[in-house]
């Protein structure tokens, strides 16, 4: 899926110098319009009813509702919004519970303003974005066999896999076919040494990589 037309985005951060100046760099670019600024979660939820941006580019550390909480509530409210993680922390559970929850990407607070803008207009287009420093805490992590770690496109797979997605739900989150999300499944399994798709999702929640509701996840009945 292309974005057309100027992508609408929403900021919200604790901290009034970030989002002031996330603001003024992003309207600096033509094919951005920041359609407002908030301090705390629920605050921006209200903005976002309004204004139904397509990027809602929030922090996780916010006083009464996290922005990990809030992932569910803007999924709700405001459906067709993608959110994307802006954080200081580098933590995989941060990450990938992040993930779980619904957020289309994650990318850290010391990365450039032209990663940020690729950022949004990567998860805008129906697509995933993770910075290099996301990727490697979490390849660095347990997600790994051997001497073959897996690519951050088989990491996307995994964690998707770990909330029950099928191949037609991740083809269609990553932007791919079918055919090459069933090829990432195999070489994932591979990789790990798992024969069963079932077997791939418990190997995910042991590393971490955990559903909204503590990692209940639904197991396909077939490899």
């Amino acid at each position: 899926m292309t974005h057309t037309g100027r992508i609408k985005v929403l900021l919200i951060d604790n901290h009034p110098l970030v989002h002031d100046g996330l603001r003024a760099v992003l309207e600096t670019y033509n094919h951005i319009e920041v359609v407002g600024t908030a301090g705390l979660a629920l605050a921006g939820l209200e903005i976002a009813r309004n204004t139904n941006p397509a990027v809602v580019l929030m922090d996780i550390n916010m006083p009464k509702v996290s922005g990990i909480e809030a992932i569910a509530l803007f999924r709700e409210a405001v459906p067709d919004c993608r959110i994307l993680m802006l954080s200081m922390h580098d933590s995989r559970e941060y990450i990938s519970t992040s993930v779980m929850h619904g957020a289309s990407g994650y990318i850290l607070k010391d990365v450039s303003t032209d990663e940020i803008v690729a950022a949004i207009e990567s998860v805008a287009a129906g697509k995933t974005y993770f910075s290099a420093g996301v990727s490697q805490v979490l390849m660095n992590g347990k997600v790994e066999h051997g001497s073959t770690p897996l690519t951050s496109r088989e990491l996307d797979v995994l964690v998707l896999l770990a909330a029950g997605k099928s191949n037609r739900d991740i083809a269609e989150s990553l932007t791919i076919s079918e055919a090459t999300a069933e090829t990432h499944r195999k070489h994932i399994k591979r990789k790990l040494g798992i024969a069963t798709t079932a077997g791939l999702i418990r190997y995910a929640m042991d590393n971490d990589l955990r559903t909204s509701d503590g990692g209940k996840t639904s197991l396909p009945t077939t490899g």
